[in-house]
């Protein structure tokens, strides 16, 4: 690839041609991402399988879709996690980021770190959690009616309104992320400001620190109406005890419903679903622009004294303490608690059921072996490669003329848009009938490209903020030198660019161990992996072999995680 010297066009002046590299780069891409896409349109536009021999274009499967109740009603109760996620996940993660970022809290570093690691954590193997910890039988409903001498537990874990709340709170901690992140780089001289002029911590908070980031307030309100209607894990266990559906369980029963393979139907509800999250996604890029005006951002260096919570720094410590056991920590023990024993329920003693059977009949049944094999192997390879990948798209994004720049963004964020069950059914279909690809759908490439695509906005964003702190003096030295274009970026560029890509790739490792949405439809004989195997053992209600694998998932990601947070690694 060659750099280009200015982006900026003069009258009157011929352009060159452009590379031959960056046409490659935006048809890979571009084929990548759309060619899944456009196959999910095209099904969703025809009355038969569009690998039948005969078939008739229509809006049959439409009709079917939108006139069927039980859609609507998996419609409406995806509105109502939606905004449940908003009114409780954004106002939470806010006043969490004030509170860390800014205030003298006691245990703030220990905070941060517990509240970003639900991040990491399969939203199934919380569901799994909370169920085996907060479920009928579960240790802490049974340690509560044993306190009160009740019969049952006064909640349940399986109704909408406790799904909701769930989701809610386990999903603060990405309001934390963006909100905190906007927090540090903010002028702390206006709060400073404020503070010298009489104001209390709330006041500063209310009227100077919550105005100035409003954008990123915006954007996670926006992410967290787009991830309630993505949402499947969470509704998928909690949900299944009640019929609750909502629109992602909906489109993956569809099948079980209709009692025959629902082709049309199933491309029709993947279409809802990613027109509904471009629109989300149009509607956080304006609203986010039209709002970046209140962004302050302060001089290197300076650093305001911390906000004085007086009297309240321990009650509040305490409360964020309850929040993070309540979400984080009991589900996670509830899963660890539950892998280690032989039986669970009313009247058992865990003491004496104490095991590690659970973990052997894992390692000593096949399929369920190569899951945590397969997961590693996709997580460690896939993920170097995927970093690859990754860098590529953003060297075009950086560096490619404007055109180009802007159709690559543009090509390597729409998968944000597409959930992951929807891009793991694409891609099946796409693997299963184009000839070519064929040999590709039995092995853990087909999981690897997968995950490569869902995960391209995230992985992208991190390398080019890793390639944006990298300065291009050295490049260009190196080419005044005599070196070619891709010689300087080897020399020069790549080694001071090598942290960055480490840590990516560590982030991109957690990421893919804890996928499994876009794994459920690729999982065959030969590429089990974690997330989607705990998926397909739910149904069969395996239990000790969830708890053991989601245990294995959890040990695996807070290892790596250990690792990443001691090297300084933020999720960002």
């Amino acid at each position: 690839m060659t750099a280009q010297p200015s982006k900026a066009s003069t009258p009157g002046v011929v352009r060159p041609p452009l590379p031959l590299g960056w046409w490659l780069l935006m048809a890979a891409v571009g084929l990548a991402v759309l060619s899944p896409l456009l196959l999910l349109l095209w099904q969703s536009l025809l009355n038969n399988p569009f690998f039948a021999p005969v078939k008739t274009v229509g809006v049959s499967a439409y009709t079917q879709v939108l006139s069927d109740p039980a859609f609507w009603r998996a419609f409406g109760n995806s509105g109502v996690l939606a905004l449940a996620m908003i009114f409780i996940a954004v106002p939470l993660g806010a006043l969490l980021a004030f509170l860390v970022t800014k205030t003298d809290l006691p245990f703030a570093k220990v905070f941060e770190v517990l509240l970003l690691t639900p991040i990491f954590v399969s939203p199934i193997v919380l569901g799994v959690g909370f169920i085996v910890s907060l479920g009928p039988s579960g240790f802490v409903s049974a340690w509560f009616k044993a306190l009160f001498h009740l019969d049952a537990a006064p909640w349940s874990v399986y109704t909408l309104p406790a799904i909701a709340l769930i989701a809610g709170l386990t999903h603060v901690p990405y309001v934390y992320l963006y909100v905190s992140t906007t927090m540090k780089n903010l002028d702390a001289s206006l709060e400073e400001a404020a503070r010298l002029s009489g104001a209390g911590v709330w006041k500063v908070m209310t009227a100077v620190t919550l105005p100035l980031v409003r954008p990123a307030l915006v954007y996670s309100a926006m992410l967290m109406l787009l991830l309630g209607f993505e949402i499947f894990g969470l509704p998928l266990v909690l949900g299944d005890a009640r019929g609750v559906d909502v629109i992602t369980t909906y489109l993956y029963r569809l099948t079980a419903i209709t009692g025959v393979p629902a082709y049309g139907p199933m491309a029709v509800v993947a279409m809802i679903l990613i027109c509904m999250a471009l629109v989300i996604v149009f509607m956080q890029r304006f609203l986010t622009r039209t709002s970046g005006s209140y962004v302050s951002l302060g001089s290197k260096g300076y650093r305001a004294e911390r906000l004085k919570l007086g009297g309240l720094r321990w009650p509040l410590a305490l409360i964020i303490s309850a929040y993070l056991l309540y979400a984080v920590v009991t589900p996670m023990a509830g899963v660890l608690l539950r892998s280690l024993v032989r039986s669970w329920g009313p009247g058992v003693n865990l003491f004496s059921a104490l095991t590690l059977a659970n973990y052997q009949s894992i390692f000593s049944t096949p399929d369920l072996a190569r899951s945590v094999l397969n997961t590693l192997m996709v997580a460690l390879v896939g993920g170097a490669a995927a970093v690859a990948v990754y860098l590529f798209v953003a060297l075009g994004i950086q560096r490619a003329p404007k055109g180009v720049s802007r159709t690559l963004d543009y090509l390597a964020g729409l998968p944000r848009a597409v959930p992951g069950l929807i891009m793991g059914l694409a891609l099946f279909w796409l693997f299963i009938f184009v000839p070519v690809l064929k040999p590709i759908r039995p092995t853990l490439l087909s999981i690897a490209i997968a995950y490569t695509i869902v995960w391209m906005p995230y992985g992208v964003r991190l390398i080019t903020a890793a390639l944006g702190q990298v300065s291009r003096d050295l490049e260009e030295a190196a080419r005044i030198s005599g070196a070619t274009a891709t010689g300087a970026f080897v020399r020069a560029t790549l080694p001071v660019l090598r942290p960055g890509l480490i840590a990516a790739w560590l982030l991109i490792f957690m990421q893919f161990v804890r996928e499994y949405s876009s794994g459920v439809y690729l999982l065959s004989p030969g590429t089990e992996v974690l997330g989607a195997q705990i998926v397909q053992l739910w149904s069969t209600g395996a239990v000790d072999a969830i708890a053991a694998l989601s245990s294995l998932q959890i040990i695996i990601i807070v290892a790596v995680y250990a690792i990443a947070t001691r090297i300084g690694v933020r999720p960002g």
